[in-house]
């Protein structure tokens, strides 16, 4: 275990580096110009040439590549162009409304999810499994800011049960706190748990008709002990995958949820650094997300020995 660790690592690094290149280099080469958009359009070609200069962008590629690497390395990740603020700091200001929505989100998402997924594999092929194929199939073909907008309308337009959009804090209280979070987790997860209750179903159908399953059944076996102490185990690691596999999906989801719920979290952060081209927030995001991602692939696989003992490394 500790030898794959250290493997994976290693590989892990290669990774990032990669990741680093392909972000410094996307963000250089597409249209657009930061100087331009902070001179304004009435600047002279002279006052851009010299933004351009004090943002350090009139150096070479590899000079302001490893000058960005250098600094990121000691854990300075720059100063924003547009705020003048440490990046750090305006990322962690905008922490916790990402953070908040991405967790009730996965939870939701995996409880739903699992539970939807496990019935409509119990009753194959009758009404209940129907209805819920049905809903995997709407929930996970429609898009986020579709439902969102949706959910805006009828709930908070029409009905006023909860609020349209914004944030509070949860040092504000954990009722307005959850109540503004309500709408954009159940817009965000439902996508989620379409995905994964068809991949739970799918999983737990392979594994009900094992041989094995028969044979518990023929012994007498109560239906909690087939389905979650036989199936739901056996059927464990494609769970888990898909698990693993929807914190990629959701980082892009968050993005469009704080847009269409207007929640000042990371996603709002980046959408205004995109159109401000302010490099160093974006790239600062896109480096900490795609080191998150990797890690939680890391301890999805890990996971996998918890799941099945007979899975090695």
């Amino acid at each position: 275990m500790g030898v794959y660790i250290f493997r994976r690592m290693v590989s892990t690094i290669a990774v990032m580096a990669m990741v680093g290149i392909f972000v410094f280099l996307l963000l250089r080469l597409v249209p657009g110009d930061p100087a331009g958009i902070i001179a304004g359009d009435t600047a002279t070609a002279e006052m851009i040439a010299g933004i351009r200069d004090q943002l350090g962008l009139n150096d070479p590629l590899p000079i302001q590549f490893i000058r960005w690497v250098r600094d990121m390395l000691g854990g300075d990740f720059g100063i924003s162009i547009f705020s003048g603020r440490p990046v750090l700091q305006l990322i962690s200001q905008r922490l916790e409304p990402t953070l908040s929505l991405s967790i009730l989100t996965m939870i939701l998402s995996v409880t739903v999810g699992v539970s939807f997924g496990i019935l409509a594999a119990w009753r194959s092929g009758g009404l209940i499994d129907r209805l819920l194929t049905a809903f995997s199939a709407l929930g996970y073909s429609v898009p986020v800011f579709v439902i969102g907008y949706f959910l805006i309308y009828l709930f908070a337009i029409r009905m006023h049960w909860l609020p349209v959009q914004g944030y509070v804090p949860i040092h504000a209280g954990a009722g307005p706190w959850f109540a503004h979070l309500v709408l954009p987790t159940v817009a965000l997860g439902l996508g989620f748990i379409a995905f994964i209750a068809r991949i739970t179903r799918a999983s737990m159908l392979e594994v009900l008709s094992e041989d094995y399953m028969r044979t518990a059944a023929a012994k007498g076996a109560s239906s909690y002990a087939m389905l979650f102490r036989h199936a739901l185990k056996n059927a464990g690691v494609p769970i888990l995958t898909v698990i693993g596999i929807s914190f990629a999906y959701l980082i892009g989801g968050v993005v469009l949820t704080e847009t269409v719920f207007n929640i000042p979290g990371i996603g709002r952060l980046v959408v205004d650094a995109i159109n401000n081209r302010d490099y160093p927030i974006i790239q600062s995001v896109l480096i900490l997300t795609s080191g998150l991602y990797v890690l939680i692939n890391l301890i999805v696989d890990l996971a996998y020995t918890l799941i099945d003992p007979r899975i090695r490394y």
